[in-house]
């Protein structure tokens, strides 16, 4: 496995997180989708693309909005400088570990951690196409789902991740982009807040399968 070099990223506040476009296929860009995708990335300071391009010109794209880090997916044939099997980051004291699968999050956290050069406080992936927000072991980790192919449908507006960092301070929400004609966004709203100041975190969760506190109540797909 390709081991991802920490990259020294100037401290970013909101992050845009995407995953599995695999593009192109009918359409080349996002914005053929609709105004959506344009609008969400247009106020993001970074973008975090978790695999499965098809093609390196997504990037192209993104970047118009803001600097773009990607992990390689398993359909990601083309080299790209912006992209690496395993990717690493440091933002406002937190620790990002991404890569594009996580081959079932129900794993120990010890084996999980393993996938990634140093230990993380935040685990990115995607590759699954189901948006997910997890807390466990003092890890948040994050699926943003597929924003071309969500949930493994046809080609419409999928989700996207959006992910707000301040030292000792996390909050991340899962988006529904929106409605593709005559094709309903599969994807569920959810969001996640996690606050740092005191010996144990505080942890606010509007997450399917999770009560308000982060603790499990039944298990669905892996991330």
């Amino acid at each position: 496995m390709t081991r991802g070099r920490a990259r020294d990223i100037l401290p970013l506040m909101i992050i845009g997180l995407l995953s599995d476009t695999h593009l192109p296929n009918l359409i080349r860009h996002l914005d053929e989708l609709g105004p959506e995708p344009a609008e969400f990335f247009k106020s993001v300071d970074l973008i975090l693309h978790g695999g499965d391009l098809t093609s390196p010109t997504i990037l192209d794209w993104l970047e118009q909005f803001a600097p773009v880090v990607c992990s390689t997916g398993n359909n990601d044939p083309i080299p790209d400088h912006r992209s690496e099997e395993v990717q690493t980051l440091e933002i406002e004291g937190w620790r990002i570990g991404m890569i594009h699968s996580m081959e079932g999050q129900f794993r120990s956290m010890s084996d999980l951690q393993r996938l990634f050069p140093t230990t993380v406080d935040i685990m990115i992936a995607g590759h699954t196409h189901l948006e997910r927000l997890e807390y466990r072991d003092n890890v948040a980790m994050i699926n943003s789902g597929s924003i071309t192919f969500p949930r493994h449908k046809e080609l419409r507006l999928g989700t996207v991740g959006l992910l707000e960092l301040a030292p000792g301070s996390l909050r991340t929400e899962i988006i529904p982009l929106g409605q593709s004609p005559g094709r309903p966004n599969p994807g569920e709203a959810m969001s996640m807040e996690i606050q740092l100041n005191g010996a144990q975190p505080k942890v606010c969760m509007n997450v399917p399968g999770f009560d308000e506190d982060g603790v499990l109540i039944r298990a669905d797909d892996p991330v």
